[in-house]
């Protein structure tokens, strides 16, 4: 029998960071099984147990912290760092899958606008088809849906997360609506839309991804001199204290209710100004936001563990190569 000498799984038990950890991803996940019961299913929050309602959404938090509980204390007892590379792992995933979907979205929405603005539509369909295509509640769920699994499906057999080619594809709209425009003096509103939601599905996406490689912009006038147990208590402070909070003020705020900033818009399938001659993907850029919030709260749980890690001087500390700003 060989023994397993990876450093990664040196480290000593941590019960108690591992719980909470672990049951700040099991409120996160009730969070969002909630907000979808609440928006689409019109059933009471939890909140609402107070004055006798709310059974269901109150039962799905005790049954995904209890899972997170039953994780930690009844499974294998894992070091840190081996709960932090598999949450990154699984956060990794999840941003590549989601960089696929809003590739495959992308190309395919911005071909039916393109069809739609120059009344091509009735060539390739027939007339029920036609007026369903100019219905944001017909795209969204029966053309975007399967494209966005089609993005997770891709992500499990693929391991680049794609911002770099992401980043091409923006040029090369940008490219693309600078000759349209400015030597054949032709333009669509469905350009502009399709950069705008490439940009902000880079911008935000690739957020927990940066925060693993750091490679924020950090103000370390001081924090460069830190030995690396001082970084780690540094460091886990900050993602409990700024970074999980900030998260949570962003999902509390944006998911409060039907009417929030980002339930709203995509419960009704919004679309831009620009109405039938642009991309029907508003309401995606406003689901982005919790995308960015609920992927950086995963990371920063990683992160909390890593910096405990640091703090004990555990072996099997994880080498990020210097970020030049």
């Amino acid at each position: 029998m060989s023994l397993n000498t990876d450093p990664i799984d040196a480290g000593a038990p941590a019960p108690l960071l591992r719980l909470f950890g672990w049951g700040m991803l099991g409120v996160v996940a009730a969070f969002l099984i909630e907000n979808v019961l609440v928006v689409w299913f019109q059933f009471e929050g939890a909140r609402a147990i107070l004055s006798g309602g709310g059974l269901v959404s109150a039962a799905i938090y005790v049954v995904c912290v209890a899972a997170a509980f039953g994780f930690v204390l009844f499974g294998p007892a894992r070091s840190l760092r081996r709960d932090a590379a598999w949450i990154s792992a699984f956060n990794a995933y999840l941003v590549r899958s989601l960089f696929w979907a809003v590739l495959l979205v992308g190309l395919v929405d911005a071909a039916i606008s393109l069809l739609r603005a120059e009344n091509s539509l009735a060539l390739f369909f027939d007339e029920e088809t036609v007026r369903a295509l100019g219905l944001s509640h017909f795209i969204a769920p029966n053309i975007h849906g399967p494209l966005v699994a089609a993005g997770f499906i891709i992500g499990l057999f693929t391991r680049t997360l794609g911002f770099t080619w992401l980043a091409l594809l923006i040029v090369g709209a940008e490219l693309l609506i600078v000759l349209s425009r400015f030597v054949f003096s032709y333009e669509q509103a469905l350009m502009s839309d399709l950069v705008r939601y490439w940009y902000a599905a880079l911008f935000l996406f690739a957020s927990a991804y940066t925060l693993l490689d750091e490679g924020h912009v950090r103000v370390d006038v001081l924090y460069a001199g830190f030995s690396t147990r001082r970084k780690g208590a540094v460091n886990a402070i900050g993602a409990i204290l700024l970074g999980m909070t900030s998260c949570w003020v962003i999902l509390d705020i944006g998911l409060a209710g039907k009417t929030s900033i980002i339930n709203s818009p995509v419960a009704s399938f919004e679309v831009s100004q620009s109405g039938s001659t642009g991309m029907y993907v508003k309401y995606q850029m406003a689901a982005f936001l919790a995308i960015f919030a609920v992927t950086m709260l995963i990371q920063f749980v990683s992160q909390l563990f890593e910096a405990v890690a640091d703090r004990r001087d555990e072996p099997g500390r994880r080498e990020v190569a210097p970020i030049t700003h």
